[in-house]
């Protein structure tokens, strides 16, 4: 008969090895905030090919939170929108 103690010890055993590989296994999340030449930025979680006339600079997600603001900021960061596309002058463009 086993012992609580071994039957305690393999159960927390096959908890780390379980978590274990669900970690090994999960994807990292990646995003993307966009910004173009009319100072709109929007995040957004592919990269996709811009129009030439947008001048779209594209940076990792984290870039928004190393900014350093003072006060006001010439960027105007719009929200997140479903589906292919940009934003020009604060208009969703579907592409």
């Amino acid at each position: 008969m086993l012992s609580a103690k071994t039957t305690l010890s393999t159960i927390a055993v096959a908890m780390l090895l379980g978590n274990g590989a669900l970690v090994a296994t999960a994807g990292t999340a990646s995003g993307y905030v966009v910004c173009n030449n009319a100072k709109d930025c929007w995040h957004t979680d592919q990269k996709a090919k811009y129009p030439d006339k947008l001048k779209a600079q594209v940076h990792p997600d984290d870039w928004y939170f190393h900014q350093t603001w003072s006060g006001k900021t010439d960027r105007n960061f719009r929200n997140y929108h479903d589906g292919n596309g940009y934003y020009l002058s604060g208009i969703w463009i579907e592409v």
